[in-house]
């Protein structure tokens, strides 16, 4: 061989043994040729398992691993022979290269492949021998039946392992060997055999074995699941299978087999959903208590509750459609056909991909196939429906026909949204395909598909051109069109705007007439008359506009209901308009005697009294039945109809009554606060104000008026009024804030949260613990009641405590593991068993520490009676429980380790105490004084024999003994005792013969010495343990996990009994697990994640090192050598922040609890009342490996993370796969579901299939493949996340769902009340049953920063007290993409847990509630549980957040489900529903337009001149309504409404000190600057994605905040959406202070513009106060040339916006894509005109005039400004001929602008303040024409301006960051400003750390890591 072919023989052979990061599970390295199979030949799954066995038995015999390689390129070879697919050629040719070597490497001679066979059925039986095969199952049943590893929990793992390797690897080998040749000898063939049954535990399935029944899983033992499996056999009524249908020996056909072969379902689908229905048929059957038979049977009931759950949504269907669905008669339909008819619906489910987002389009398919299926069953053989047909060898004939055709369309359709930029209303989204399926024209479709239908047609490419101008429409939306406008605020929330306004309207009139109420006012509120209709003819003329669009394809009963609105609101707006006209003229004629005005009154009155009662019948609960009853009566049906559009969801969303009541005075107490300040203190005072104002008259206006001066100066009552009328449209969320935090308040006191929020208060009721334990958590037990004798209360408590210390001592262990805890709190914190003879309950150490040496002293001191000192012991119940206990044990050990005459002395020396104590003479016969000498002489003797037992300890036992008998006869005995025990003859005989305490029974048994350790730390432990555990985290997971036993929760049933459940988590590319080199990486700081946690976390750190055996001063860099320890340090890291690796740890904290609580429970299937003994119920040693607890929590738990691009990550090596590999490997339970993308070449073109699969981790520590199902092409369509959600729901399991992002966390304590939770959906909660449950979240991101503790505080008070108000009394708690659990089965009949539209839905988990809500649901929340939650920690990753949020709710107003939630609720829970979503980011936008309208007020008085003859006459300065306004617009501002649930929160849990002093901190740490700034972010991105789009996906990163962010990283992120707001209110406050009138001064001045100056100054500098080393000289430098070198750098292709100020102003203008968006954004450009128009007149060099020419003149000016401008900004890449000339210019340029300047001073009246009044006036009015041209890109290109708008906007942002940047530098002068600014940000074991950090990066920065 020559050189060069060795060199690439190695290439080749590196690349395929590619290197794995760590080991395996089981400590085997990974590597050579296994695992780099390529996708393209992953359909043959045993050539990856050849090749293992190759790698694996390469040692012992090469030959052997030689013909496996050679065996498994043949494999490769037929599947691919033309090596097409991706990575197949350089797979073979690796794997040939390897054969090379190998066959180099043979010795000599030539190689006889003609006994390849013999050789390798020769290593089989060798292999066998090697390995002792017969063996090694009976040892590990053996070591199982034995318990022997229930100390060694590796044991059985260890040999389990080697047990499935061997088999593993033998049923390889026989594989190969089968396939090699068929003529085996008949021996061997048996052996094989022998061998295949042992390997049934090796065939690939999910939870229960289905292909292959197990003997070593417990699962399929269930009586449960063996129904389950019987029902679902071939039964009599399906015809024959046919014979060409390949059925696997191992198993007998099913029903499911009848199914495939009929419809072609994939051979991965059917298995999967196989499981599916016996997962969910054995569950339902295990909540029955049926008692178990001979035979077990799948009972009707069970049957029949999932037959009509999984269909339920069918059925509605059909009734709504009114077609009959495919059985006639339910009652007549038999178990199996159910079964049979279920069993179709999750198979067409299973393999519908995107098409599970259209549930009644799955309702049409099922439909047909039903049919089609019952005309099957009516043959004798099984036939090929005609809709699949059944041609594919691949089985994927439904595939190909029934889905693949709408997926094709519905991808064509979301192609054309030109990746979201497109306008929602010209391509069909998931909604519009499905709400298809709501009328009867569905059916139009035919069956099988009529791909002629216009459903089908594609719809046009869309040009660019096209995309920009917005002209094109695809006619194709169904029902509903999403314009991009705000009227959709009015459009869905009609009712609200048509109350405020007619309110605000009366409220004016009652104002304006003094508050009388008499004739006149009488007449003027009648005017509501006409505003109501005109304002519900708005609405209709809505409706005509926003159907535009869906015309064409929208029902014609629809769309002439519209008409019809529209026409009757046209003719009534008219007609009452005309009416009440004509009665005022009348009125002012005839002296109050009108007929029309009468006329008037009758038919409003009418009108008012029809629509109250059709409202009153439609709205009200009560009423609503009513009226569905009388549906079907033409003019009730007509009514209903013309009301309100009839959708298939929407329908029947009422409550029952009394919640109905509950949430309407809730309101009412709102509305009612709400008005009476609107009249007193915002209306009221403004009266006077305007009527002075309308008929003030003879006013001076300093500029040219064209509106107000004779029209009763109508811009001066609009600006007075702005922002009175911003605050009324606002305060009512103000109002709701204040009251739902009161009432939250009071709603989580009577939960009794908050009852144990210290130590102190968890120390005083742990008592208590025991029996709130077995009342809530605990399966109840049938001889436990509550009325007891009081020897039943001791042995019941005693019964209770034995029951609840395993369940403590595991959640204390789970705490030390997690390193909370030492190892010394683990040990004071955890409780005895408490199953012994003792007759008292023994409680944890850390109660009873110390507590004899506080007893001891107090009875060597007292001087009391036996009683008083009794009582004085007895004060303290802790004190009291060890003097008993410490009492009883040392008899109870004396008596144990004593013989004959010993034991005598101690019982009788007992006797005489207790008579003692019973004649009240303890202190007269016992020498209490000497009780110290007692107990150390006792202690001595326990310190004794704790230890091992040596003949040297024993002697010293009995010495010890000795000396406490001495101590007991001569100083505590009184003289009377004393003699009795002197002349007892058999104790003196023993003492006299030295043989008393000769011998003692070392206490070998577990309890005995388990006392005698307590014990003897009860009499050393001197230190109080108040304060254990010392970890603030610990402390609160104890404190909240103890508080919530005394919460009302449903009562636990047997984990058998409980519903069974899935956890759901989506991943994409984020964080697995922190790799070294990232835990290592040092920023400019010289900080690493590491160092920073080991300052956050000390404690833990310490605990950590402890838990590995190191010591606490150990440095990182000593771990290094062992790679335990590095993985341990690596998940230790990776747990403290918001990884995957932390999230999986703590949802698989779920089965754990399942399996301790399965352990104790061992009830039997007979008797599920049954309950084991305290002495058994204690044991919990193995509990992990008990096969049946393992099987049941299988049974009830699953769960899967969707890693959608893990096949992508494992071909590119990515560390993430390896990391998520491993958690595989330590999680057996853990299932990872990820889209595998296989390109094939075929026919020269690239052929992709896309397969959603399932894996788990075999043996060896890789994946195995479970199911793959493939897909009709790429799923992602729309959203990222929810798509990828979509398509590995098909592997979860069970009736609920908990979706769980990868984030959060959850933990043991929290885990063992799961199955309370889920008895919540069959609680009562209103008038359905729930179909999600929320549940309460712990944001443990809080400690790390200030910002991320406003963010901890903010979070915490909605998801606890916020959204408990939701739930109850308003009943519209939605989805949050929280921990929530879904009811499974419901919602994914009904189109999944969230929705995946492009754009329209990028909030899309809240749609799960919508959707849930709309379609009948209930939702709820529960507070008695929570699990962990991370939060964005940086300022960055907020403002990216809450910009995604805020475009979310943007989108969310255009949607259709918020628009029928808004019509369709009743008006109080639309008020609710408001004001809780999309609400709320409206009245934020109001309160920054609020600021807005104040000021260009303020600047219009000012600058009009109206403002000082204004104030002397109508004193609007000081105005009641104007402070009202602005007061409210501050507390709005600042955060105050935000905080005031947050301090009741913190009141409630904390207690009022903690709470104030929280409060008061925040304060301090500059919060209200944080949620000004917030108030800005959200202002800006809801505004902006409703004018122009742009909503998307923002990653905002979830790491730790030490890193400091750069000026312009800063300046791109905040320039538009804060900067330049906030340069423009500042404007706005210069020209008040300039030319505004005040004649309070300074003060007035500063009272009126507090506000704004404070939200400017927040909006401009927030970002970099919050920027960590943000204030540090050093820093500031490198920013400013960072910042510099970005603004100067010129753009090009391929540039990005990080790099150059022009990329990035390009991608700031991508959102203006319409003719809309530029028109808008020029509409709102307007408004930096004024600034000009009004400040030219103001100038000294314009005299007294107000013509326009002043007005023209100043143009000119500035046009002369911008030829200067474009003079010295000359492109430089002129000629270097002209270099010369342009200088010149350029010079005589400056020359002549400064001479007439100068001129221009000397000779007219023009001073230095108008030249700056100039300023102030011309660079709002650039950025005008700036944001106009930028707007109309396209024509500033087309006439060649584009280069110049460019260079003028780069002098802005040059501008404005100097003027940002300056104050920054100014301070950073300063160095205790950045100190201050660390402290402010961090807490202060981080803030030295930082300090330690700057320094030793100072002394080490050229050291690497």
């Amino acid at each position: 061989m020559s050189r060069a072919e060795e060199l690439w023989e190695r290439l080749v052979r590196a690349a395929l043994r590619r290197e794995r990061t760590g080991d395996d599970a089981y400590g085997q390295p990974v590597g050579g040729i296994a695992g780099n199979v390529p996708s393209a030949l992953a359909k043959n799954r045993d050539i990856d398992e050849i090749l293992r066995v190759a790698d694996e038995i390469e040692d012992d015999d090469p030959n052997i691993s030689r013909i496996l390689c050679e065996h498994a390129y043949s494999l490769s070879q037929n599947l691919d022979p033309n090596s097409e697919g991706r990575g197949v050629l350089q797979f073979k040719t690796g794997l040939m290269s390897v054969i090379k070597q190998k066959l180099a490497k043979r010795e000599a001679g030539t190689i006889d492949r003609s006994q390849d066979i013999a050789r390798l059925q020769e290593f089989y039986k060798s292999y066998r021998e090697k390995h002792n095969v017969d063996k090694l199952r009976e040892e590990e049943m053996k070591l199982r039946e034995s318990g022997a590893f229930s100390r060694d929990l590796g044991e059985l793992e260890r040999k389990t392992v080697k047990r499935k390797r061997v088999f593993a690897t033998l049923k390889v080998l026989g594989t190969v060997l089968e396939q090699l040749s068929e003529e085996i000898p008949d021996e061997l063939k048996r052996v094989m055999d022998s061998d295949s049954a042992l390997t049934e535990d090796l065939v690939a399935y999910n939870i229960i074995p289905l292909d292959a029944s197990s003997s070593t899983n417990a699962i399929v033992y269930f009586p449960e699941v063996q129904a389950a499996v019987s029902a679902l056999k071939y039964f009599n009524g399906l015809p024959e299978l046919p014979r060409g249908y390949f059925l696997q020996p191992t198993r007998n056909a099913n029903m499911f087999d009848f199914l495939q072969c009929t419809f072609g379902f994939q051979k991965d689908n059917v298995a999967n959903q196989h499981e599916h229905i016996v997962h969910l048929l054995a569950n339902e059957q295990s909540r029955l208590r049926i008692p178990e038979g001979a035979e077990p049977k799948l009972d009707e009931v069970a049957v029949q509750e999932i037959f009509l759950k999984s269909l339920q949504n069918y059925i509605k269907w059909c009734d709504y459609l009114g077609i009959q669905p495919v059985w006639s008669s339910l009652e007549a339909v038999s178990k199996e056909k159910k079964l049979l008819y279920v069993s179709l619906y999750f198979l067409i489910w299973g393999e519908a991909s995107n098409i599970r987002f259209l549930p009644e389009c799955l309702c049409y398919i099922y439909h047909h196939m039903a049919r089609e299926m019952d005309e099957i069953l009516r043959q004798q053989i099984a036939q090929p429906a005609n809709s699949c047909t059944y041609d594919s060898k691949d089985g994927v004939s439904f595939l190909d026909n029934v889905i693949f055709p709408l997926y094709d369309i519905v991808s064509a359709e979301a192609a054309n949204n030109d990746n979201g930029k497109a306008p929602h209303s010209s391509w069909r989204n998931y909604d519009d395909f499905n709400e298809y399926f709501w009328s009867l024209r569905c059916f139009e479709l035919s069956w099988p598909w009529r791909k002629t239908s216009s459903f089908f047609q594609k719809p046009l490419p869309r040009s660019k051109r096209m995309l920009i101008s917005g002209s094109s429409r695809h006619q194709g939306k169904t029902s509903f069109v999403e314009h991009r406008t705000f009227f959709h605020l009015y459009h869905s929330f009609h009712r609200l705007w048509i109350f405020l306004f007619m309110m605000f309207q009366g409220l004016t009139i009652l104002a304006f007439n003094d508050g009388k109420f008499n004739a006149k006012t009488l007449r003027e509120i009648l005017s509501l008359g006409p505003t109501f209709v005109v304002m519900k003819l708005f609405e209709s003329v809505l409706d005509i506009f926003m159907m535009y669009g869906a015309y064409s394809t929208t029902r014609r009963l629809a769309v002439s209901r519209i008409f019809l609105r529209f026409l009757w609101f046209s003719l009534a707006s008219v007609f009452i308009t005309f009416l009440y006209v004509k009665a005022l003229q009348e009125e002012s004629k005839s002296n109050g005697n009108s007929v029309v005005f009468r006329l008037y009154v009758i038919v409003i009155g009418i009108y008012a009294g029809v629509q109250f009662f059709i409202s009153f019948l439609m709205r009200i609960p009560a009423c609503h039945r009513l009226t569905n009853q009388c549906g079907r009566w033409p003019l009730v049906h007509f009514v209903k109809w013309l009301r309100q559009e009839r959708h298939y969801v929407g329908r029947g969303m009422y409550e029952r009554s009394s919640d109905f009541i509950k949430y309407m005075l809730f309101w009412l107490v709102i509305l009612s606060g709400k008005f009476a300040f609107a009249y007193f203190l915002q209306i009221r005072p403004l009266v006077k104000p305007t009527k002075a104002i309308i008929i003030a008259d003879n006013i001076n206006y300093s500029w040219h008026d064209f509106v107000s001066k004779n029209n009763h100066n109508a811009l001066t009552v609009v600006s007075v009024w702005a922002p009175v009328v911003a605050i009324y449209l606002l305060d009512i969320y103000v109002f709701y804030t204040l009251v739902s935090a009161v009432y939250g308040f009071l709603l989580g006191a009577r939960d009794r949260l908050g009852e144990i929020r210290s130590l102190e208060a968890l120390h005083k009721l742990f008592e208590q613990f025991p029996g709130a334990f077995m009342d809530t958590l605990h399966v109840p037990l049938p001889n436990r009641s509550s009325h007891q004798s009081s020897v039943q209360v001791v042995e019941n408590s005693k019964a209770d405590a034995a029951r609840f210390a395993p369940f403590w001592n595991e959640i204390i262990r789970n705490l030390r593991e997690e390193d909370y805890v030492t190892n010394f709190e683990m040990e004071l914190l955890l409780m005895p068993r408490n199953s012994g003879d003792l007759p008292l309950v023994q409680w944890p150490l850390f109660l009873l520490a110390s507590k004899i040496f506080l007893a001891r002293d107090i009875a060597v001191e007292s001087k009391d009676t036996q009683d008083e000192l009794w009582d004085r012991i007895s004060r303290d119940d802790y004190m009291m429980y060890a003097v008993q206990e410490c009492y009883y044990t040392i008899k109870f050990i004396l008596t144990e380790i004593l013989d004959d005459v010993g034991r005598k002395w101690v019982e009788r020396i007992y006797d005489d105490i207790n008579a003692s104590i019973t004649k009240r003479s303890i202190d007269g016969d016992f020498k209490l004084s000497k009780l110290a000498v007692v107990i150390s002489r006792v202690t001595a003797l326990m310190g004794i024999l704790k230890e091992t037992e040596t003949p040297e300890l024993e002697r010293g036992a009995v010495r010890a003994v000795q000396d406490l008998y001495d101590v007991m006869r001569h100083d505590v005995l009184s003289i009377n005792l004393r003699e009795n025990y002197d002349t007892w003859s058999l104790l003196s005989k023993a003492r006299d013969e030295g043989h008393l305490f000769e011998k003692l029974k070392w206490p070998k048994n577990t309890d005995l010495k388990m006392q005698v350790k307590r014990l003897y730390s009860l009499l050393t432990i001197k230190e109080s343990a108040s304060s254990i555990p010392k970890n603030l985290e610990a402390r609160r997971r104890l404190q909240f996990f103890t508080n919530s036993l005394f919460m009302k929760m449903p009562r636990a049933k047997p984990v058998r009994e409980m519903l069974s459940f899935s956890v759901f988590t989506p991943y994409y590319s984020e964080i697995v697990l922190y790799s070294m080199a990232e835990l290592l990486k040092k920023n400019e700081d010289g900080i690493s994640i590491l160092f920073y946690l080991q300052k956050i976390y000390p404690d833990e750190w310490k605990n950590f090192l402890a838990r590995i055996g190191r010591d606490e001063n150990t440095l990182e860099s000593e771990l290094y050598d062992n790679p335990g320890d590095i993985l341990e340090l690596r998940f230790w890291a990776s747990y403290r922040g918001q990884t995957l690796a932390r999230t999986v740890r703590g949802m698989m904290y779920y089965r754990k609890a399942l399996m301790l609580q399965t352990y104790l429970e061992r009830t039997t299937a007979g008797d599920l009342e049954a309950a084991i003994g305290c002495d058994e119920v204690t044991n919990t040693h193995g509990f992990e490996l008990s096969p049946e607890a393992r099987a049941q929590a299988d049974l009830k738990f699953t769960y899967v993370v969707t890693c959608q691009i893990y096949g992508k990550q494992k071909e590119e090596q990515k560390p993430e796969a390896a990391d998520i590999a491993l958690l595989m490997q330590r999680n057996e339970a853990l299932r990872v579901a990820f889209i595998d993308v296989v390109e094939t070449l075929k026919e020269g073109k690239v052929n992709t299939e896309y397969y959603s699969k399932l894996v788990k981790a075999d043996i060896n520590g890789k994946d195995k493949e479970i199911y793959s199902v493939k897909l009709p092409g790429n799923p992602k369509l729309g959203e990222g996340k929810p798509e990828n959600q979509n398509h590995a729901i098909i592997f979860t399991r069970g009736n609920a769902v908990q979706t769980i992002d990868m984030n959060q966390d959850n933990y043991f304590e929290e885990a063992l009340k799961m199955r309370n939770l889920l008895e919540e959906f069959h609680s009562d909660h209103g008038l359905r049953p729930p179909t999600i449950l929320g549940v309460r979240e712990h944001v443990f991101t809080g400690s790390v920063s200030s910002l991320a503790s406003f963010m901890s505080n903010q979070e915490t008070s909605f998801v606890t007290l916020g959204q408990r108000v939701l739930a109850n009394p308003l009943k519209v708690r939605m989805h949050y993409g929280h921990p929530d659990v879904f009811d499974r089965i419901f919602h994914i009949t009904r189109g999944g847990i969230s929705k995946a539209s492009r754009v329209i839905n990028i909030s899309e988990d809240i749609y799960s509630g919508f959707n849930s809500t709309l379609r009948q649901g209930n939702i709820t929340h529960h507070e008695y549980i929570q699990v962990g939650k991370g939060r964005d920690v940086g300022l960055n990753q907020i403002a990216l957040f809450e910009g995604k949020v805020s475009g979310g709710n943007g989108e969310q107003v255009l949607s259709r489900d918020v628009y029928r939630l808004g019509q369709l609720f009743d008006f109080f829970r639309m008020l609710s529903f408001y004001f809780t979503t999309v609400g709320y980011y409206f009245c934020t936008m109001l309160t920054v337009l609020t600021v807005y309208a104040f000021l260009y007020g303020k600047a219009y008085l000012a600058l009009s001149g109206v403002g000082e003859i204004l104030e002397e006459r109508a004193r609007i300065n000081k105005n009641t309504a104007l402070s009202a306004a602005l007061n409210t617009q501050f507390l709005f501002q600042i955060g105050i409404f935000t905080a005031v649930p947050m301090i009741l929160g913190f009141i409630l849990e904390q207690g009022f000190l903690k709470a104030i002093v929280s409060f008061v901190t925040m304060q301090f740490q500059l919060c209200t600057v944080f949620f000004t700034f917030s108030l800005g972010t959200r202002t800006h991105y809801f505004g902006r994605t409703i004018l122009h789009g742009g909503a998307r996906y923002q990653a905002t990163g979830r790491g730790f905040v030490v890193r400091h962010i750069k000026f312009s990283e800063n300046y791109r992120l905040y320039s538009r959406s804060h900067f330049v707001k906030g340069l423009e209110v500042a404007l706005l406050l210069i020209v008040y202070l300039a030319y505004g009138y005040n004649e309070g001064g300074a003060l007035s001045y500063i009272l009126l513009s507090i506000s704004s100056w404070f939200m400017a100054l927040s909006w401009l500098f927030a970002p970099y106060l919050f920027n960590p080393s943000g204030f540090e000289w050093q820093k500031v430098v490198e920013d400013f040339r960072d910042w510099t070198n970005w603004l100067l750098y010129r753009g090009g292709i391929g540039v990005k916006g990080e790099e150059s100020w022009e990329a990035w102003w390009e991608e700031e203008l991508a959102h203006i894509r319409s003719l809309g968006s530029r028109i808008a954004e020029t509409i709102l450009s307007l408004r930096f005109f004024i600034f000009q128009y009004g400040i030219v007149y103001k100038l000294n060099v314009k005299g007294t005039s107000t013509s326009l020419t002043v007005y023209g003149l100043s143009w000119v000016v500035l046009a002369v400004l911008i030829i200067l401008f474009k003079v010295f900004t000359f492109s430089q890449k002129i000629s270097v001929n002209f270099q010369l000339l342009l200088r010149f210019i350029q010079g005589i340029s400056l020359l002549v602008a400064l001479a007439g300047l100068v001129v221009a001073v000397i000779l007219t009246e023009l001073s230095l303040p108008d030249i700056f009044a100039s300023m102030l006036a011309f660079i709002p009015t650039g950025w005008g024409i700036l944001s106009i041209a930028a707007a109309w890109k396209p024509v500033m290109k087309r006439f060649g301006l584009w280069k110049s708008v460019r260079s003028i906007a780069r002098l802005y942002d040059a501008g404005m960051g100097m003027l940002i940047f300056v104050p920054i530098a100014f301070f950073s002068w300063f160095p205790f400003v950045s100190t201050f600014q660390t402290r402010l940000m961090f807490n202060q074991a981080f803030s030295r750390g930082l300090e330690i950090s700057l320094i030793l990066a100072g002394n080490n920065h050229n050291t690497g890591i």
